[in-house]
């Protein structure tokens, strides 16, 4: 990607600071607020606020409200986090400033863990519940691995991630990993979970499964585990997802498939008792997807008291077409002045 000039020593300037190169050390490192990066770095928050607008006016890094927290991370723009990592990747971790920096990062991320590990705590009885009603969560991640295969690619989107486990078993394969959930408390968790697993090339969000607070046409991945039974309209959910995807992306749902256990409705807050494979092939059908495969995991036992859980892959129906000339990709849709 090719810049103008000013532009470039624009950037160069806003980077070219040492407290600013600092901050952008540590967001390569994972998300963080304006109260971290002051405990960090020990300076003001006025002074903390300054840097980050300049980095914000650059392009460098971004910005993202959760309820009445700021966390800042690096740009979602790939010329411009390539352009960080490049950069930060040239910082000895060994100097003695930024060794300060890293013990006391570590310091903010153990009191994430320690938060997340009392949320679990105390629902930890709910969840155990309902694990004991279908197959264990390994026999199904191993099944999502097979599916997405081994081929890198350039980004995934988890809607609902909950825990951030999708982000975490597939981080070596995406660029990157965006997870929207709408509980503060789960993104604390993920978090952690993501900062005990050394990820950074992934990110968790507040924000709305029909209104993610994220891009179109910007995923090669999207993923929505076990979250359309909470929804009173899962038609729309998949709707919405599916307009994130790039053209050939790929849309994986993990849920159940249709049962009669009402109690989830009262004790768990489940709107939907399970899908059938019409239901999702149709709602497919309606966001432009095609239903490439279907697989069902039984419980042991079976009965009528047990979840069967369920995974459908729908791949959107645009092309994605390499230009022999350029080695660019493009798509099957009309450019500016064309007509479809």
């Amino acid at each position: 990607m090719h810049v103008a000039l000013d532009t470039m020593v624009d950037t160069l300037k806003a980077a070219a600071e040492s407290s600013r190169l600092r901050i952008l050390t540590l967001l390569s490192r994972g998300d963080l607020t304006v109260s971290d990066l002051t405990e960090i770095l020990g300076q003001s928050q006025p002074r903390v606020s300054r840097h980050l607008k300049l980095l914000l006016e650059a392009g460098l890094i971004g910005r993202y409200q959760e309820g009445s927290w700021a966390f800042f991370r690096l740009s979602d723009s790939d010329a411009a986090r390539d352009f960080v990592l490049r950069l930060v990747s040239g910082v000895r971790d060994a100097d003695p400033q930024v060794e300060r920096d890293l013990e006391r990062l570590a310091s903010v991320k153990r009191r994430r863990q320690e938060r997340a590990t009392a949320y679990f705590s105390e629902n930890a009885a709910s969840w155990d519940q309902i694990r004991s009603l279908h197959v264990p969560d390994d026999a199904v991640e191993a099944a999502l691995v097979k599916l997405v295969g081994k081929r890198p690619f350039q980004s995934m989107l988890d809607l609902g991630t909950g825990t951030g486990r999708l982000l975490e078993i597939f981080a070596p394969l995406y660029r990157r990993g965006v997870g929207i959930d709408m509980s503060r408390e789960m993104l604390a968790v993920a978090r952690a979970n993501l900062d005990k697993a050394g990820i950074s090339n992934a990110q968790v969000r507040q924000g709305d499964i029909f209104s993610p607070p994220v891009e179109r046409d910007a995923f090669d991945l999207v993923t929505i585990h076990q979250v359309l039974h909470y929804l009173d309209d899962p038609a729309r959910a998949i709707a919405e997802a599916a307009k994130l995807l790039r053209p050939s992306g790929r849309l994986v749902i993990v849920d159940f498939a249709p049962h009669r256990l009402e109690f989830l409705r009262d004790a768990h807050a489940h709107q939907r008792l399970g899908f059938s494979d019409r239901q999702i092939a149709d709602w497919f059908a309606e966001a432009g997807l095609d239903l490439e495969e279907t697989q069902h995991f039984e419980p042991r036992g079976g009965g009528e008291n047990k979840l069967t859980v369920k995974l459908w892959l729908g791949r959107d129906r645009r092309l994605l077409i390499a230009d022999p000339s350029t080695g660019a990709q493009r798509t099957n849709l009309p450019q500016m002045g064309e007509t479809a």
